[in-house]
Order: structure tokens, then sequence, then C-alpha cells
């Protein structure tokens, strides 16, 4: 907003050979003052942002899951607490996770860990993997066991016949392990 406003102001104020008419004076300044307004908006929702991104994150330390968001910032603090920090994943995928996470139906950080409460997600990913897995595949991993036939039913892939193949090798190998699998749904 601000380097718009010193391109016209230059533009018409500094530029201009000749005075100004009074008519476009007095819109020129109206306009000052509409950018301004904008401006302090876009501050205070940056910092808004900010503050609402802390409290989730101190939240999550807290174990007070029920009450926060599901969003990029907030999935990335959960899962560093609960499967330890993988610094190799880029924000991109903690963002469609999380969106992939909504469209399952999870709606707060306590329903999701009800769903993958007891799992142990280095052993679900030695079973379906045969060694230990990168972060975001572990956690999808644990809400397969948890969720069961449910994670393929509302999977957003979930009507592709890849996934759902895919999916059900993954599961059958966790029942043959002695795993049990949920069927947790985060919509009752």
């Amino acid at each position: 907003m601000q380097h718009a406003w010193a391109e016209i102001e230059h533009d018409i104020q500094y530029k201009s050979t000749e005075t100004i008419p009074s008519t476009i004076h007095r819109r020129f300044m109206s306009l000052a003052g509409l950018i301004e307004i904008g401006d302090r908006e876009f501050q205070a929702i940056q910092d808004e942002d900010e503050r609402l991104r802390k409290q989730a994150r101190d939240s999550i330390k807290e174990d007070k899951l029920e009450k926060v968001e599901i969003t990029a910032d907030a999935l990335k603090a959960y899962l560093n607490k609960r499967l330890g920090s993988d610094r190799r994943i880029p924000s991109y995928s903690y963002d469609y996770e999380a969106r992939e996470l909504r469209k399952l139906g999870f709606t707060d950080f306590k329903q999701i860990e009800e769903c993958i409460s007891g799992y142990d997600d280095d052993k679900l990913s030695i079973i379906i993997s045969f060694t230990r897995r990168g972060q975001l595949l572990r956690f999808e991993y644990l809400l397969l066991a948890g969720m069961g036939e449910n994670f393929i039913k509302l999977h957003p892939w979930g009507r592709y016949q890849w996934f759902i193949d895919l999916r059900r090798v993954q599961l059958d190998k966790l029942i043959n392990a002695g795993i049990k699998v949920g069927s947790y749904s985060p919509q009752g």
C-alpha cells in the first residue's frame, strides 16, 4: 500500500508542473486517508495472525488441544512435539496436510490425538514400509491405523482405485502384524 501511495503521490504532486486542481487534491487526500486505514488494518491482521499462531503453539505445548484450530503452523508444532522434528519438510507440505485433515472431518487437535492415541508411529512405519519414514508419512500411518476404512472412505483421494488399493494393502499389513486397527471418525 505504501509503495503504491508513493508512486501516485510522486506522479501527481511532484511531477506536476502546475498547481493541482482542488477537486483532484481533495480526492487525493481522501485516498491518502483510505490507504492509511488499509495500511493499519493490514498491520493489525498480521499482528493478530502472529498472536493466534503463538497461542496455538503454546496450547499444543501445554496439551490443551481441544480449541486449537488445524492450521499448517499448528500442525507442524503438534507433529514436532508428538513425532519429533523433521526439518526436511517444507511448509507447504504442512499446509496440504492441514487441508487434508479438515477434509477428513477433523476440527481440532484433540480429535487427532484421540484418533492416533495408543499407536506407535515407528512400529507402524516399519510394518508398512520396512523402514522409519518421514514425519508426515508416519503421521498418515497413524491416521490410517486409527481410522481404518474410515480413512479411505473420508479421504479426498478415497474415490480413486489406486488409493483405495494402496491403503487396503497397508491396512492388511497392520492387521497381519497384530495391530488393532480402529474405526475412528471425527464426524462421530
